[in-house]
């Protein structure tokens, strides 16, 4: 753990890189009795991806910012959706891959549930929005000019993504690049889309 970081950050404090692909095919992930999938039974597909998971009840830092569009976007106004939280930056090479899949993801899955949340980091908004029209992104970017929510969620690397289930809790990120369009990555996605999503009151 980084000496002297806050209490909110130790649990989002992130790991080295390990370079891990193990064979995987679609998992059945069983539902407990609340319809939230188990998070041992997860794990499977979080080691598959190189994720870092989180002990129960852990829940990430709350935020708020302004799309591209000048739309306020919060992390407390998704709750009930499972959300894919990716930081990224127009000159991070590592990123430019990563962006159409999450595009294709959220076409795919955002009827079931999904929204995928784009943080830019440090940029201009002409500049995130040229990378936007070029990469031909319509999830919804966050302009992070002054660093606050990257540091908030203690980012230290692009790209940065984080994995949200539908109850608010922290399910894993990864720290660089990750095959999402993979079966595991499918996996893990379908196995949070089936967990019942929070009564009203309790968002």
């Amino acid at each position: 753990m980084t000496p002297g970081l806050p209490a909110v950050l130790r649990a989002w404090s992130l790991v080295g890189l390990a370079a891990r692909l193990l064979a995987c095919g679609l998992l059945v992930v069983g539902l407990t009795e609340t319809g939230r999938a188990d998070q041992a039974a997860l794990a499977p597909l979080l080691k598959t991806l190189d994720l870092r998971d989180y002990t129960a009840r852990t829940a990430p830092p709350k935020f708020s910012g302004s799309t591209l569009d000048a739309r306020p976007l919060s992390l407390a106004e998704c709750r009930g959706s499972v959300i894919i939280l990716n930081f990224w930056a127009s000159w991070c090479l590592e990123c430019r891959p990563e962006m159409p899949v999450l595009e294709r993801l959220q076409r795919e899955f955002s009827s079931r549930g999904l929204v995928v949340i784009g943080v830019n980091t440090r940029e201009t908004k002409e500049a995130a929005r040229r990378y936007a029209k070029e990469l031909g992104l319509t999830f919804p970017l966050v302009l992070d000019r002054d660093g606050k929510i990257n540091a908030l969620y203690g980012v230290v690397g692009l790209p940065t993504t984080f994995v949200i289930g539908r109850d608010g809790r922290a399910i894993g990120f990864a720290v660089g690049p990750r095959e999402w369009e993979s079966a595991s990555a499918r996996a893990l996605i379908a196995a949070l889309l089936a967990e019942s999503a929070p009564p009203l009151a309790a968002q």
